[in-house]
């Protein structure tokens, strides 16, 4: 009797955390949680989109039948990276990668989307910061009037990961909901 053999999982359809290049980091990242958000879609937990960059198109190129964007600029400064709804309430979060060990550079996130996360929590909606620490294989969310805070009253070009650990709270990695930060907004926000 010759019983079906498992098929090993080809690396494209493993999921991935660990970027291979600098071209592409915080793609795979942003990849998981596309993932994730479409679960929460998929099993009515929530509502939480990828918000497009605006653009701008100056020119159209054809080659043959395809057609592409030949030139482009940004609209303008881009707010967070996600939006939607959870129980209720409004959600925008930014996410963002670092290869540091000890710290997160605040040059990676823009000062318009700090901005952009305090008037979010000023009007009762819920803002946070998702840090993967990718050589520590670790995500924290970070509450935005934490961040904010630290922001204002602290010179620093990076958010030590001790700060971190003492503001933020880790997120567990799932099979589903690949990084699951829902569960740490019911942790964090909804007690």
């Amino acid at each position: 009797m010759k019983y079906p053999v498992p098929k090993k999982p080809s690396p494209s359809n493993t999921p991935s955390i660990l970027p291979t290049s600098l071209a592409n980091r915080g793609m795979q990242f942003e990849a998981l949680i596309n993932t994730t958000n479409e679960y929460y879609r998929q099993q009515n937990i929530a509502v939480i989109h990828k918000k497009p960059t605006p653009i701008h198109i100056l020119h159209i190129a054809n080659r043959g039948a395809e057609s592409y964007i030949d030139k482009a600029f940004f609209e303008q400064p881009s707010t967070t990276d996600y939006n939607g709804v959870y129980r209720g309430k409004y959600i925008d979060f930014e996410a963002k990668e670092t290869k540091n060990k000890t710290s997160f550079p605040l040059q990676n996130i823009h000062l318009h989307q700090i901005e952009h996360l305090r008037q979010i929590t000023r009007h009762g909606g819920i803002g946070f910061l998702l840090v993967y620490f990718s050589l520590l294989t670790q995500v924290y969310l970070i509450d935005a009037t934490d961040l904010c805070t630290f922001v204002d009253e602290h010179p620093r070009s990076s958010l030590p990961l001790e700060w971190v650990k003492e503001k933020g709270t880790i997120v567990p990695f799932g099979y589903q909901a690949a990084v699951n930060y829902l569960a740490v907004v019911d942790q964090r926000y909804f007690g």
